[in-house]
């Protein structure tokens, strides 16, 4: 008695497809998983033992063996369970076996017979839709289930979802005895409010460059003294962008689920905004462990990743941003796996100018000033800091301003002109791309069932992943702008990436004064946000 039933694993982002064979024949009386499990597939055995006895039945006095083909493929997770079950209910002939084809299954079985959520859902579905399969998943994943673009198909072509809270609700519905209910893709509620800008008061010139890093999507760094705002300004900035287009919603939410972060298996349009303490290993920045997890970079995709205290991360954690800040992608290579996901994010850190925080008060500032704010500032390399396309000081609030009334001026309204910036941007890109002048990205073909969702990672959405022909073609200044750079660059030392960062920002304040053209004082006001660096510290 054989049975086979279609499941997944999971490389990163990637979906890899995985047979699960079971095998009912006389024999030693055992229950083997094979095929390279790790423990918790391998602990699956008792929790499929417990279940069955739960519904009343019993396993048979036979030997089972369960392959998970390919076998030199790494199985890792929960959701082997419900396959293996349904594959020995299928051997065992109470269920039909064609009744469990075409389908990709996924679920974790509770000891009295229900099943539990399990991440990678949502990946899984719209590789299951891909391969023309139905998927089998917990009811409590069915919300996820249901974003994996079956509606796009014909009625009479689509594969069926079957989301069941239990396994015997399942067997009955799988033998026509019950009909579960379809389950629905909906949206998270995103009425929640952000905190608001007119909560500020002062610090116009940081106000100002959190509307510009908003419209463009570029990298911020705030410098000044404890208690002067960066982190309240931080934490608005996700007010102030455009919510996710649904192709960026669902890339994003890939991620989360395979975290398994996504809640209620709804979906989002807000922005993520996450801000890890500076005690953050490496690994759960950038991503990987013994068992490789999506790291901030990556849970931040299209969102927003905050860094507090930026000197204060470890040296080999902060440079390890360097690769996702230029592809928008990370890949993590271990003897024992190589995954790649997602880390289109945008950075935003936060820092005092020495230690003690008040490097630019004599009155407050410690004895070993300014050598002890050169110190504290040389944590941070040449090559990271030349990654930031915009550099504010941001000085302690004057008493004179918190007397003051609230700004008039709020989130909503800056949001608006940011929205605005960013219509134009990508009607712009829109155009290009009609013209053929975006280079597609080729897929990687190591990248299972998702390979051509791999193309949109580093696909250009807004004037920050500009590059190359494409940046030549949006941002070229004026006469005078291009003069004015030249002489900035040589007198500044600034590197071939900063004179194109600094052209990307230039195009932004152009979009946000509504200028076909980038101009003189766009490229000198973009040139007042670059934090100048020596040659000897870019080259280190």
């Amino acid at each position: 008695m054989q049975a086979t039933v279609r499941t997944v694993a999971f490389q990163g982002i990637d979906v890899l497809p995985v047979d699960v064979q079971v095998l009912v024949a006389p024999g030693t009386i055992a229950f083997a998983v094979v095929g390279l499990a790790d423990k918790a597939v391998g602990e699956s055995r008792e929790r499929v033992r417990a279940c069955f006895r739960a519904l009343g039945l019993a396993l048979p006095p036979q030997r089972i063996t369960v392959n998970l083909s390919p076998a030199d493929l790494a199985k890792e997770g929960s959701h082997y369970d419900l396959p293996i079950a349904l594959g020995l209910l299928a051997a065992l002939g109470v269920l039909p076996r064609e009744s469990v084809e075409g389908f990709v299954v996924l679920g974790e079985l509770a000891l009295d017979g229900s099943l539990c959520r399990v991440p990678g859902v949502l990946p899984a579905a719209i590789a299951a839709q891909a391969a023309g399969r139905g998927v089998i998943c917990p009811s409590v994943c069915g919300g996820e289930a249901a974003w994996g673009g079956f509606d796009s198909l014909p009625d009479t072509e689509r594969p069926p979802i079957i989301a069941a809270p239990s396994l015997l609700a399942l067997i009955n519905h799988l033998r026509g005895q019950q009909t579960l209910p379809a389950p629905e893709a909906l949206m998270a509620d995103d009425r929640a409010t952000y905190p608001d800008l007119s909560e500020i008061k002062g610090q116009e010139s940081a106000k100002r460059v959190l509307e510009i890093a908003a419209a463009g999507g570029h990298n911020l760094l705030m410098i000044g003294p404890p208690g002067s705002g960066k982190s309240m300004l931080a934490a608005r900035l996700p007010g102030l962008l455009p919510p996710l287009d649904p192709e960026e919603a669902l890339e994003a939410s890939m991620v989360r689920s395979l975290a398994g972060d996504l809640g209620e298996g709804r979906l989002s349009r807000r922005r993520t905004f996450r801000d890890p303490h500076h005690s953050a290993t490496l690994q759960a920045l950038i991503g990987g462990g013994a068992r490789p997890k999506p790291g901030e970079v990556s849970l931040a995709h299209h969102g927003v990743l905050f860094l507090d205290e930026l000197p204060e991360f470890n040296r080999a954690t902060l440079e390890a941003l360097r690769q996702p800040l230029e592809s928008g992608r990370v890949t993590v290579a271990r003897a024992n796996a190589h995954v790649t996901y997602p880390a289109r994010f945008q950075l935003v850190a936060a820092m005092n100018p020495c230690r003690c925080g008040h490097l630019m008060d004599p009155n407050r500032a410690c004895a070993r000033g300014p050598r002890c704010g050169a110190d504290y500032q040389a944590k941070l390399s040449g090559p990271l800091l030349d990654r930031i396309d915009l550099t504010i000081e941001v000085p302690a609030v004057a008493a004179a301003d918190l007397a003051l009334p609230p700004p008039a001026e709020s989130s909503a309204d800056i949001a608006a002109r940011v929205a605005a910036a960013r219509t134009v941007q990508r009607e712009r890109l829109a155009k290009l791309d009609a013209k053929g002048k975006l280079v597609a990205i080729e897929a990687d073909p190591a990248a299972g069932l998702l390979a051509e969702r791999a193309r949109n990672w580093s696909k250009p959405r807004c004037n920050a992943d500009t590059d190359g022909a494409l940046l030549a073609a949006i941002a070229e200044p004026d006469a005078e702008g291009r003069a004015l750079l030249a002489r900035a660059a040589e007198r500044l030392g600034l590197s071939a990436r900063a004179w194109h960062r600094t052209l990307r920002v230039a195009r932004t304040l152009a979009d946000l004064d509504g200028s076909d053209a980038v101009r003189r004082l766009h490229i000198a006001e973009a040139l007042s946000y670059r934090r100048p660096q020596s040659r000897s510290m870019l080259a280190a």
